[in-house]
């Protein structure tokens, strides 16, 4: 990664992903694609590599970015869909030129038109938005348990109960300051005999 910036926190799944180049949503929000190079760098890491990026099309992918989350957050907490979020999503997902290609390893890859641009890449994302949002994939959308987080996550885990969005962020984070809050009561409870 770049020096003087965060890393990308990587997961399985592209649109919540990329959901998560902002975090700590709700504490000391960390912007993690602060720059049209950074949102650059992050989609060519995701496989969606394109040229350039104009300041322009850095605020799209960030206004796409906050419908997929607003729309991912409404159906983990089995709320309507919010009509501006839906609207940006689509908005986005008709405007890019891209296929799906199969690789060798019997994997579907995205490929971009030979002039690519953001908006191609960005197409994908809402695509990807589009099909875990409407339930095609197997799982569900669940929201980060860490009170500074709350991203939205897309949780596949075989019994659906998965509570962070990373467990090694999040949930370390979480498990971390529950274990110093149990010593600091033990040690209380010790120094003053209580036990």
């Amino acid at each position: 990664m770049r020096a003087g910036f965060p890393d990308f926190r990587l997961g399985n799944v592209l649109a919540t992903s990329f959901t998560g180049t902002l975090t700590e949503r709700h504490g000391n929000a960390v912007e993690r694609i602060p720059t049209p190079q950074r949102l650059v760098d992050w989609l060519a890491v995701n496989g969606l590599a394109v040229d350039s990026c104009t300041t322009a099309q850095l605020e799209l992918a960030r206004e796409l970015r906050e419908a997929i989350h607003a729309a991912a957050t409404a159906t983990a907490i089995q709320d309507a869909l919010p009509a501006s979020a839906i609207q940006i999503i689509n908005d986005c997902s008709i405007q890019g030129r891209a296929a799906a290609i199969l690789t060798p390893e019997s994997n579907r890859q995205w490929r971009l038109s030979s002039a690519s641009c953001v908006e191609d890449a960005l197409s994908v994302i809402a695509a990807d938005a589009i099909s875990i949002i409407a339930g095609e994939r197997d799982g569900k959308m669940a929201l980060c348990a860490s009170p500074t987080c709350q991203a939205a996550f897309f949780d596949t885990s075989q019994s659906r109960t998965r509570k962070w969005c990373d467990m090694n962020t999040c949930g370390n984070r979480q498990k971390k300051a529950r274990f110093n809050a149990n010593r600091r009561k033990n040690g209380t409870a010790e120094r003053t005999g209580v036990i």
